[in-house]
């Protein structure tokens, strides 16, 4: 962390009474997993003398919440202001208190109860009234405020045992840390308040988000065909931004896939192509 964030990290841990002895400054950015079991003053912070919780625990850090739909729905719910604002109030009789969330949540949920929904191997044994309100449990204006949705497969044998490695943590974590630079510059000559693409306004996704008139064109479909709100528009520009800063890229642009389909003309197979 840079000394700035390090000296907020530090004072919440301070605060929390959790500042270990040994470590008088917290250089290295925290990593919070929360159990669906904790309560709302755990997560959210408070106590008859508020102290933070878990997400102010996790600020400029990472905030892990397994099994998701599993947590009570009030904390869940209350989340939904820090993950806008940054911050988490709260109110008591003697005062309110504001203490710093700016985190990155992660979270992972099963898709039904049984955990096979959707399974190509197994089948479901869950009702479908009990899978619908079983994902009901997630609102619509919390997965609004979720970035990235990922859904993790069955992992056949074959990829299993199989010989091929992927990257490095190491190559990776160069990589992002590349990207962080790219953001710190940039930053640097706009608005030193912000650190990186994900602490950007509107205002700020206006002037460092522009698209050229193909990204336009398709950012003007994905906003009718999947109905994103203003809230997802500006989150797909942040996010448009950070894999253009992990390319090494000035430029937003759509890149050019092919497909997983050909289509045969005149007795020729040419593979399709699509922006992406």
């Amino acid at each position: 962390m840079t000394l700035d964030e390090s000296l907020q990290v530090t004072r919440i841990y301070s605060v929390a009474d959790m500042l270990p002895s040994d470590t008088p400054l917290i250089r290295q950015r925290p990593f919070s997993r929360a159990h669906h079991t904790i309560s709302h003053a755990g997560l959210v912070g408070g106590g008859r003398v508020p102290r933070p919780g878990e997400i102010s625990l996790a600020h400029r850090g990472v905030l892990f919440l397994d099994e998701l739909p599993e947590f009570d729905q009030r904390s869940l719910e209350v989340l939904r202001q820090p993950l806008e604002d940054r911050i988490v109030t709260i109110s008591r009789a003697a005062g309110t208190l504001t203490f710093p969330a700016n985190f990155q949540l992660v979270a992972a949920m099963n898709p039904c109860p049984c955990g096979y929904y959707g399974d190509p191997t197994k089948e479901c044994t869950c009702a479908p009234s009990l899978v619908t309100r079983y994902q009901k449990r997630i609102s619509g204006p919390l997965l609004d405020r979720i970035d990235i949705h990922i859904e993790v497969p069955r992992v056949p044998y074959e990829k299993l045992t199989g010989e091929r490695l992927g990257e490095s943590s190491a190559i990776v974590a160069a990589r992002v840390e590349a990207a962080r630079e790219r953001q710190r510059k940039r930053f640097a000559s706009h608005d030193s308040r912000v650190v990186c693409n994900a602490d950007m306004t509107p205002a700020d996704v206006r002037v460092l988000c522009k698209l050229d008139a193909t990204g336009q064109s398709l950012m003007r479909s994905a906003m009718q065909q999947l109905q994103l709100s203003a809230r997802a528009f500006h989150r797909v520009l942040k996010i448009a931004r950070t894999i253009a800063d992990l390319a090494g890229s000035d430029e937003i642009a759509p890149r050019i896939w092919p497909r997983r389909f050909s289509i045969d003309r005149g007795g020729r197979n040419e593979m399709t192509q699509s922006p992406i």
